[in-house]
């Protein structure tokens, strides 16, 4: 009993700090139900506040520490110092102290407010996770001033992080969810309308996701040791050729798994380029567009069969504005009434198996290759979010019958800022 009346006085505590803030009216340690100062309420203050959306420049000079007017050149270093000056690392926590709840909840809102979605039992868990976070954000001083703030900052984000990690899959349990609900469901006369709905919302909520790891990434990874071409989680160097020769060997173990074969891939073009990206991202796209034409190939030609092999093209000019990125297969294609569908979280071409055997799938890493090559349906998608996220694209040409090409564009100057949802 002691522990729970320290509980809620803790809570009563915190909720009387939030009314604080927002000018609401406190007597004798109680909050009064007549000025519903509660959790909610904070959160759609928070909710009014502009997003502020950043670039991969933006995040690089950052933590170059250019916005202090000061350089890592300006400093000597030592062996045992850390990539950011402890300025930059304040600087960087004040911009997330104030960001991070924003951007939260924006997102707890919509969760609340999407239809169909918003009854299933894993998106009614992720709601519940973006509301401690959010509530673990806005307990901390908004002012981060001292390097000992900073570290107990970072300590509370980090946690966050690791908290979120399963988010994705979680949310894709929740479409399962959806989709097993609605085949049992008789009448389906608005089904489609909220389906339309609740595919823009996932849009908007993967987008906000990929941005809020970013930037969290980004914090934690300037807080470690130097790796040498990196500022941060961005490698000023990378290179496409070298991760697409990464993402076939994760691809074709998937394949040979599976189906005990996986066709050859072949790599031509620019492949000395090299330009600041994050390196992550570019895995989860051409991973996820090799698996794809891998299974396509072998099931359209058939188990121990002479596959054709799949194409990588790696395009680059002095003059372009883009990178581009073709994987060609020769697969079969996609039906044209498809094409629509395969931007949908909620369309898989996946076993129903496979899909329930995907759902009890305990999965806290967004890169894995311990999934199946198909699952729950979110990967061509979540891609085109990644390569968008910086300005980018994902694009799928296809031809029924014979195979399908995919180009990934993704800018080379990284001056494009985030496409932030309201």
């Amino acid at each position: 009993h002691k522990e729970e009346s320290g509980a809620k006085r803790e809570r009563m505590v915190w909720l009387a700090s939030q009314c604080a803030r927002l000018g609401r009216s406190k007597l004798n340690g109680r909050v009064f139900s007549d000025v519903s100062c509660d959790l909610n309420s904070v959160v759609r203050k928070h909710a009014l506040e502009p997003q502020t959306s950043t670039s991969l420049q933006t995040l690089m000079r950052t933590g170059r520490g250019e916005f202090l007017h000061k350089t890592y050149r300006d400093a000597a270093w030592k062996k045992d110092d850390k990539v950011a000056t402890e300025r930059v690392l304040m600087q960087v926590a004040g911009f997330l102290r104030h960001e991070l709840p924003i951007r939260l909840a924006h997102r707890i809102l919509d969760l609340e407010k999407v239809p169909l979605l918003k009854d299933m039992k894993s998106v009614m868990a992720v709601k519940d996770l973006y509301s401690t976070s959010f509530q673990e954000l806005i307990s901390v001083p908004r002012h981060v001033s001292t390097p000992g703030e900073e570290a107990r900052f970072a300590a509370i984000v980090e946690n966050i992080y690791d908290r979120h990690a399963g988010v994705l899959v979680q949310m894709a349990r929740g479409a399962y969810e959806l989709r097993a609900a609605t085949r049992q469901k008789e009448d389906v006369s608005n089904t489609f309308e909220e389906m339309e709905e609740s595919h823009a919302f996932l849009d908007r909520f993967y987008i906000s996701r990929i941005g809020i790891r970013v930037l969290i990434g980004q914090y934690l990874a300037l807080r470690q040791q130097p790796v040498q071409n990196y500022i941060g989680i961005i490698c000023q160097k990378t290179s496409p050729y070298e991760i697409v020769k990464r993402a076939i060997d994760d691809a074709s173990f998937m394949c040979n798994r599976k189906y005990g074969d996986a066709p050859e891939v072949i790599i031509t073009g620019r492949l000395d380029l090299t330009f600041p990206y994050v390196p992550t991202h570019l895995h989860y796209i051409t991973l996820e567009l090799l698996k794809n034409s891998m299974r396509a190939t072998v099931d359209w030609h058939g188990v121990d069969a002479d596959y054709p092999p799949i194409k990588v093209v790696i395009a680059d000019g002095r003059e372009n504005e883009d990178v581009v990125i073709k994987v060609s297969d020769e697969g079969g294609g996609i039906p044209r009434s498809n094409m629509k569908k395969i931007w949908s979280y909620l369309f898989t071409t996946a076993d129903p198996a496979v899909q329930e055997g995907m759902v009890a799938f305990i999965q806290n890493d967004d890169h894995s290759v311990d999934s199946p090559l198909a699952g729950l349906g979110y990967g061509l998608p979540i891609s085109r979010s990644y390569a968008r996220y910086f300005g980018g694209d994902l694009s799928i040409m296809s031809m029924e019958g014979y195979g399908t090409d995919a180009f990934v564009y993704l800018t080379r100057l990284g001056n494009t800022r985030e496409p932030l949802p309201i």
